[in-house]
């Protein structure tokens, strides 16, 4: 249990102001969420906002897991989340790519990457199995470097879990180490990065420690 409690014992770094007021907002969400009182929503008039332009301040990298909706999760609405989503999430080129367009074409201010319990990228990953094509394989490839910095601490379902939390820091890691437009944005604090896990039985994000 010690490698586990590494990621939740410990507070997470401080975040810039602005970045702490927009993740007090999505925690709000999602404590609504766990409790079933949702926000009720007009979307017919929000579709027309939004019709001309759009500026979410939340960037989110999240699983494709159907288990795993940003924006019910955080109860929000139409045009406030710019949402990625990969198996894994993973952050490949294209999701790369589709971070740096928010951040740099609409402003956005906040970067979430979002991991799952029972996630079955990761469980695939650490199965070992031969995966039926080069596409499969390539997400395995990224999220192996997570199951090998946990291995050893733990076995069967505690070293998923492990590797699912090891696997958030990974996928942040690389965004930062693959973009230098995005790692400028953080170094400028015009953009910060949040590394978060979702519970889905409760419904509950808790964020990671560093």
């Amino acid at each position: 249990m010690t490698s586990i409690r590494r990621y939740f014992a410990s507070e997470p770094a401080q975040l810039p102001a602005f970045a702490e007021e927009i993740w007090t907002d999505l925690m709000a969400g999602n404590q609504r969420f766990q409790e079933g009182r949702e926000t009720p929503r007009d979307f017919v008039r929000r579709r027309a906002e939004l019709a001309k332009e759009q500026k979410p301040q939340v960037i989110i990298l999240a699983c494709s897991d159907s288990r795993v909706c940003p924006s019910l999760i955080f109860d929000k609405n139409l045009g406030d989340l710019f949402v990625i989503r990969t198996a894994g999430n993973v952050a490949d080129r294209v999701a790369l790519g589709s971070i740096e367009f928010a951040a740099e074409y609409l402003d956005s201010k906040v970067l979430v990457v979002l991991g799952h319990e029972n996630c079955g990228a990761v469980a695939a990953a650490a199965s070992g199995e031969k995966l039926p094509s080069s596409k499969l394989k390539s997400i395995v490839a990224r999220i192996r470097p997570a199951l090998d910095s946990v291995e050893g601490q733990a076995e069967g379902d505690e070293l998923l879990r492990l590797a699912e939390r090891a696997n958030v820091h990974q996928s942040a890691s690389d965004i930062l180490g693959n973009s230098p437009l995005l790692h400028q944005k953080v170094e400028s604090g015009k953009l910060a990065v949040i590394k978060a896990l979702y519970r889905l039985r409760g419904g509950e994000v808790v964020r990671l420690a560093e």
